[in-house]
């Protein structure tokens, strides 16, 4: 069949509203991604209001209308392969390496919380390899939220935009109180113990317990330094994302020349009896707590420790070359990571038994001390340098969760799901400046206010979720639009690579499973706030509902001419073009 023929044939299948072809339930999947049809939108003359209602549920975004968006983006394009590795690495390495690994050892997995990082590593590598694919197909900023429209619907895209709200700003936060901890363990070290913070200013208002679940009053009045920290990153990323970018750069080298320092000094002064036993036995019969099933527990605590590698693709819109770019910048910092904190903790774990770091949010400051005590070095200068590299590195884990969390927001205002003040670009800076001054604001409420391990297992768990539907995104994709360039794609051919998201999906759902109970119910009341919100305003809203016509006419700024049109002038065939942000050339790409 010629061109014509076949153009001919889809203006005759798609710009009749009153005949509809029966079509099986497989071609009706495959149309809707297929085809970018503006009149499939609408309601129909026959369709009935629940029926309609429903259908919108899963109508997705095309990728070309995603493509469309992001040549039209006002932001700025300024971001190399280089600096998104480090915006990976900042984001990485933080609260997981200086908090929870101390907290995790102590609390489920002894020393063998060395396993634990590696199990949630090789979680984080399935999730690594299926972010990339889409960031090579989909450089748009968003994340698994716009992943999702584009495979599962405006639901579904919904549902995890509201999750990752729960994974970047309860994220943000937990580093918050982290960064409190080090910031006020800074000064006593410094001043000998002369210089004391009140924990009633320097220490979350509530207190939390886990098993029973319980909450009270701390007797604190406000973790002001958490609160002030993520006010002033708010107010970095406001001015600019290349300013953001250096100041990332710059305390992400110093957090990493003092990690290898921390490695290095300390692996002299192990003490062997410290790795006994490696996996301390169960001794309360709740099986969250040590044992083989605690180094699981243990890995979904940790697994916060990856949240960031995901955070380089909500950057996507300033990225100079996004789809080389981007799964550099992803697989590039989770490597780098990963050996990072497997030798970390096992220095960790030799210098102090595993003991001393119960309810210590400075387990770094406390594996130091423990070599002081037994050697007798004086090893001060060397819990000032990690006091300063733990600041350092918190910052930057601060500045790239409130990054994504702006970037999620302007994603889902721009399609209508929140107001439309969210998606307004500052006119000197090119940032989305109200979207990351509300985003600032709320998390530095949550530092001052709510406690690190309260905040940490929910933001896993939200993760957890958001990587399982991007796995499922990748494998829906690779059946539906298997026309798409992928710059990158996961090894192993047309279907034995697909084990690996698969793979992705399983330990997802395992690590979510073997949460405490009182996470996931938290992570389900989050949700159920997050429903309400979408029918109660993101549904009627949205702009696919209230204009989809429109919406389609914005994708078509950059259109070539011969794009066929139907009779009442909107595009019905498919998009036959290469966008700037796909195309060979880097210098083609707007700077």
């Amino acid at each position: 069949m010629s061109l014509d023929e076949k153009t001919e044939t889809k203006v005759v299948e798609t710009t009749s509203h009153e005949h509809h072809h029966k079509e099986t339930f497989f071609e009706g999947v495959t149309a809707r991604y297929n085809k970018v049809d503006p009149h499939s939108y609408p309601r129909r003359p026959d369709e009935t209001a629940n029926r309609y209602w429903f259908r919108r549920l899963g109508q997705i975004k095309p990728v070309e209308l995603l493509w469309g968006d992001a040549e039209n983006s006002e932001l700025k394009r300024a971001l190399t392969a280089f600096q998104l590795v480090f915006v990976g690495i900042g984001a990485i390495i933080g609260t997981g390496i200086f908090v929870l690994s101390g907290l995790a050892a102590a609390n489920n997995a002894g020393p063998a919380v060395t396993l634990s990082f590696i199990i949630a590593a090789v979680a984080a590598a399935f999730a690594a390899l299926s972010y990339s694919e889409m960031a090579s197909m989909i450089p748009v900023a968003g994340s698994a939220y716009t992943y999702a429209y584009a495979t599962m619907g405006e639901f579904v895209a919904w549902t995890i935009g509201w999750d990752l709200i729960l994974e970047y700003m309860v994220g943000a936060a937990t580093v918050g109180v982290g960064w409190s901890g080090y910031f006020v363990k800074f000064f006593q070290v410094v001043s000998n113990g002369k210089i004391n913070l009140s924990p009633k200013w320097t220490e979350p208002t509530v207190k939390w317990v886990e098993s029973p679940a319980q909450i009270s009053y701390s007797g604190n009045y406000l973790n002001v330094p958490g609160f002030v920290i993520i006010m002033l990153v708010t107010l970095i990323l406001i001015v600019g994302i290349r300013q953001s970018a250096v100041f990332n750069a710059i305390v992400v080298t110093i957090k990493l020349v003092v990690i290898l320092i921390f490695i290095f000094a300390l692996s002299g002064f192990l003490d062997n009896s410290n790795f006994t036993p490696y996996i301390p036995p169960n001794t309360t019969g709740d099986w969250h707590f040590f044992g083989v099933p605690g180094i699981f527990a243990a890995a979904t605590t940790v697994f916060f420790s990856y949240i960031g590698f995901d955070a380089v693709t909500t950057a996507a819109l300033e990225a100079k070359r996004p789809q080389r770019d981007l799964p550099i910048g992803i697989l590039g910092s989770l490597v780098i990571s990963t050996a990072l904190y497997l030798a970390f903790c096992t220095i960790m774990t030799g210098a102090a038994n595993y003991t001393e770091f119960k309810g210590s949010p400075v387990p770094a400051s406390v594996a130091v001390e423990a070599v002081i005590r037994r050697s007798g070095k004086n090893f001060k200068w060397l819990n000032i340098l990690v006091a300063i590299g733990a600041v350092c590195g918190l910052t930057s884990v601060l500045l790239i969760n409130l990054l994504a969390q702006s970037r999620v927001f302007y994603a889902m205002s721009q399609d209508g799901l929140f107001p439309p003040f969210f998606a307004k670009v500052h006119p000197k800076f090119k940032t989305p400046h109200l979207a990351t001054l509300t985003v600032g604001t709320l998390t530095a409420i949550m530092a001052g206010v709510l406690p690190v391990d309260f905040l940490g297992n929910m933001t896993s768990v939200g993760t957890l979720l958001a990587f399982f539907i991007v796995h499922l995104g990748v494998i829906v994709l690779r059946f539906t639009r298997p026309d798409i360039e992928r710059r990158f794609k996961i090894p192993g051919g047309k279907y034995f690579s697909l084990i690996f998201p698969i793979c992705g999906m399983i330990i997802s759902v395992l690590l979510i499973a073997v949460a405490e109970v009182t996470t996931i119910w938290r992570l389900f009341v989050w949700m159920a706030i997050g429903w309400i919100i979408y029918f109660a305003y993101g549904i009627r809203h949205s702009r696919f509902h209230r204009d989809p016509i429109a919406r389609f006419k914005e994708g078509e700024k950059h259109m070539p001419a011969t794009t066929v049109h139907d009779d009442a002038g909107y595009q019905v065939q498919e998009y036959d073009r290469v966008p700037e942000t796909h195309q060979a050339d880097p210098n083609t790409h707007r700077i």
